[in-house]
């Protein structure tokens, strides 16, 4: 991926709950067009991180810049329209709304129409919301769960609730799609489907940022790797080296694991 201008700096990230440190000065960059893993042990920070870079958390220490432009003190909203999309480690769909309900909902932060047109119902509101519906089914389509657009979110098997998530965020047209998780709970099968799914976002323009427990997956998609522990970086690099990294197989691996994952 060398060559490949910044997307996402950070630099000197800090938060701090109360007297509890949860990140410390952690320093990186994501290039346009990779997939860059965060990994680490339970605790480690990285959900915190997810939290800051969308908005959740302000941090106390330390900026973000995206696509050349600052965005600390940005709402999750006004990140999400800078081009920034996130899913979250426990599912957060609208349980009684339909599949395709719910990726129109994500697709309203690149809406025209204000409160006037909803209200209204004119020919350009309507037109517009055509096309809304029309692009929920389009991306359906593409995670795989056309089948079920019509039924509501809450009746979706699990891998389905997970690619509708993702569906969901791809709505928002982002440059950076933020993933907590996505395999977490999924059999062999549908992590397989998943990374298939990863590679297919990657190759059609989409930058993705994934933290992930399942260091086949990790291992299996990402250009290159951040590892924090206990909310510091302790190794970033190309995803076969960092694995080999003592500090990482120390803090996180462990050598049984990492012998698995070389003999992968």
């Amino acid at each position: 991926m060398t060559g490949h201008p910044t997307l996402l700096s950070a630099a000197g990230i800090g938060k701090r709950f109360g007297g509890v440190q949860a990140l410390t000065g952690v320093d990186f960059t994501i290039r346009h067009g990779e997939i860059y893993g965060l990994i680490g042990p339970n605790g480690a920070g990285k959900t915190t991180l997810f939290n800051v870079l969308t908005g959740i958390y302000e941090p106390d220490d330390g900026s973000f810049t995206f696509d050349g432009q600052p965005l600390v003190g940005l709402k999750p909203h006004e990140v999400a329209a800078r081009g920034i999309a996130r899913t979250f480690q426990n599912i957060r769909l609208f349980a009684n709304l339909s599949a395709v309900e719910n990726v129109m909902v994500g697709r309203h932060v690149r809406t025209k129409a204000g409160v006037w047109g909803a209200i209204a119902r004119d020919r350009r509101t309507r037109r517009e919301e055509e096309g809304i519906e029309r692009r929920a089914h389009e991306l359906l389509e593409y995670v795989g769960v056309a089948s079920r657009a019509n039924d509501l979110a809450k009746n979706l098997p699990y891998g389905f609730q997970r690619r509708l998530e993702i569906a969901r965020a791809l709505a928002t047209d982002p440059k950076l799609l933020a993933l907590d998780e996505p395999a977490a709970g999924m059999n062999a099968t549908e992590t397989a489907s998943l990374e298939a799914l990863l590679h297919s976002i990657r190759r059609d323009g989409t930058t993705i940022l994934l933290i992930e427990h399942d260091m086949k997956l990790v291992m299996g998609v990402c250009d290159r790797v951040l590892v924090l522990d206990y909310g510091k970086r302790i190794a970033e690099g190309p995803a076969a080296e960092v694995q080999k990294d003592p500090a990482v197989i120390s803090a996180y691996l462990g050598g049984e694991v990492a012998l698995n994952l070389k003999g992968a």
